[in-house]
């Protein structure tokens, strides 16, 4: 079985702000997986059941889709304890969705590991655990720019975002389904945009100019007038 866990913040004040797009990948995947699928409250979380495809064939995997409820600071908390009651193996049976400021808005990253990056959310989570081992799906929401992190995250989306953050929400959900299918090695090979080819700059070739031919020339030394 799988854990895919969304991060972000509860109640109408933070719906759809760009801190939450953990929860707004979470409910795209319950459109496509669970449809209709009510939450129950466990370990201080939203929790809904599902099943996706497995990777034998007409076999399908079951998976739990979770929203702490705990606030950002706190994720770890309710993550520690479904992980320990349904006892699977963090770095092959979860998956942590979350935003990322360091990443343009529309873009996603997949990393097997990997440290927290300054959010709060996987700091929670590292600690909780005791580890850094497990799958994180990132989603880009731009830098802050002058407003501050704190503010920003907590703001809602512009116009032009939302745009972008549409089309990346849907390419997340495939992302999920695929690790959760054929793996994270499968799914960052797919998903992860190609890293850009630095320019390589022209060998510069030294040329070698010929030795001057040396003067059959005897040279006579003066003697120091400070030797007479």
């Amino acid at each position: 079985m799988k854990l895919i866990v969304g991060l972000g913040n509860p109640g109408p004040q933070y719906d759809r702000t760009r801190h939450n797009a953990g929860f707004m990948v979470i409910d795209r995947l319950l459109d496509r997986c669970a449809p209709g699928s009510t939450g129950k409250g466990k370990f201080n979380a939203l929790l809904y059941d599902a099943a996706t495809p497995s990777a034998n064939a007409g076999e399908t995997e079951k998976v739990v889709f979770i929203k702490p409820m705990t606030f950002m600071n706190r994720s770890g908390e309710s993550i520690q304890a479904a992980v320990r009651f349904y006892r699977v193996d963090p770095l092959n049976d979860l998956l942590i969705i979350t935003d990322d400021v360091a990443l343009p808005c529309g873009r996603l990253r997949l990393r097997a590991r990997g440290g927290t990056g300054g959010h709060n959310g996987l700091a929670s989570i590292g600690q909780m655990l005791n580890t850094d081992d497990y799958a994180r799906l990132r989603v880009g929401i731009d830098a802050p720019g002058q407003i501050t992190q704190h503010d920003y995250v907590l703001g809602r989306f512009t116009d032009d975002q939302l745009v972008e953050i549409e089309t990346s929400l849907q390419t997340a959900v495939d992302a999920t389904l695929c690790w959760s299918t054929e793996g994270i090695e499968t799914a960052m090979n797919r998903f992860n945009p190609a890293e850009p080819v630095k320019p390589t700059k022209p060998r510069q070739t030294k040329t070698t100019e010929p030795e001057p031919a040396e003067k059959n020339t005897t040279h006579t030394v003066a003697n120091d007038p400070k030797e007479n």
